[in-house]
């Protein structure tokens, strides 16, 4: 069987800490507004306490918005930036070749409405399991 696939790009945002993995799904590409977007919502959910946010240089993590944002927080968000072309160093980027993997593969939406949900309903399982979010941390390289 063909499928034609004519939808727009649906692109996730995520954080991993050490117990859970935050994420937002989006319509489109992830940009700037997105980004602080996703930030927000993890610092009201994260209420009272501080964040280091380590991520890859995606240009819209090194936005002048994200930026802007960031110095309005004070000080409570810090941001550091992965080595150029370190994906083995990002705990994200595990999470996304599991995702693909694991729960993605072989499944064949009718529509962008149905990929949403079925993506997100697997992100959500991925949340419950904290023995797989620990495993996102250990395959990562990180020195700590």
């Amino acid at each position: 069987m063909q499928y034609s696939f004519t939808w727009n790009q649906l692109s996730a945002v995520a954080g991993v800490t050490f117990w859970n993995i935050y994420f937002k799904l989006v319509k489109g590409s992830i940009r700037a507004p997105e980004v602080v977007n996703f930030l927000k919502n993890l610092r009201r959910h994260l209420a009272g306490r501080k964040l280091l946010i380590i991520w890859d240089r995606l240009q819209a993590h090194r936005s002048r918005l994200v930026r802007d944002w960031v110095e309005t927080q004070g000080g409570d968000v810090q941001l550091e930036f992965l080595p150029p072309y370190a994906p083995e160093l990002n705990p994200v980027e595990y999470l996304w070749a599991h995702w693909k993997q694991h729960d993605l593969p072989n499944f064949c939406p009718k529509d962008f409405d149905q990929l949403s949900a079925f993506a997100r309903a697997k992100l959500k399982r991925a949340q419950r399991r904290r023995t797989l979010v620990a495993a996102f941390w250990k395959q990562a390289e990180l020195p700590f």
